[in-house]
């Protein structure tokens, strides 16, 4: 699981890092269409758009795998281990349960909807940009997963060294 785990973040990283290289690239290309050329790429600045928004939904992604997703820990550091466990899976079955209503079911609506309007200087369909949704959801959903598991193996653990 460990190796899914980090095939898939390892993947996720490097998709971010191209998005994110490819947005600054394209900025710096609208500055010089703009100021230099005197003539603005109007295509670089929509593109710039959807690939922050790739961009935050796979770090956003990236978050839950490491777990760093919304929390009050004082508040659950105040119960019993076996408590702060259980509420560490409510929180990731919560997370879970937002990937497949918000990411996945709303992000095939809003896909399959999408695929009819195209972009204004792209000239492409604004649903292969809402794509990530869904691929965020599903990975998101595998991430708490794997999360749930490590919760429960890390309390069978500190059971059979008691």
């Amino acid at each position: 699981m460990k190796t899914l785990r980090n095939g898939i973040t390892r993947i996720l990283n490097g998709l971010a890092g191209l998005s994110f290289i490819a947005m600054v690239v394209l900025t710096c290309w609208q500055v010089l269409t703009r100021y230099v050329l005197k003539n603005p790429s109007t295509w670089s600045e929509e593109l710039v758009g959807y690939l922050f928004a790739w961009m935050s939904l796979l770090g956003a992604s990236i978050v839950t795998c490491e777990r760093g997703h919304m929390n009050i820990p004082i508040i659950v550091e105040r119960f019993s281990k076996t408590v702060q466990k259980g509420l560490n899976c409510f929180g990731e079955i919560v997370a879970f349960l937002f990937s497949v209503v918000i990411l996945v079911y709303g992000g095939i609506k809003i896909t399959t909807l999408a695929m009819g309007q195209m972009t204004s200087s792209l000239g492409v369909p604004i649903g292969i940009f809402y794509i990530v949704l869904p691929l965020c959801g599903i990975l998101n959903m595998i991430y708490t997963v794997l999360n749930i598991v490590d919760i429960l193996k890390n309390q069978t653990e500190e059971k059979e060294a008691v």
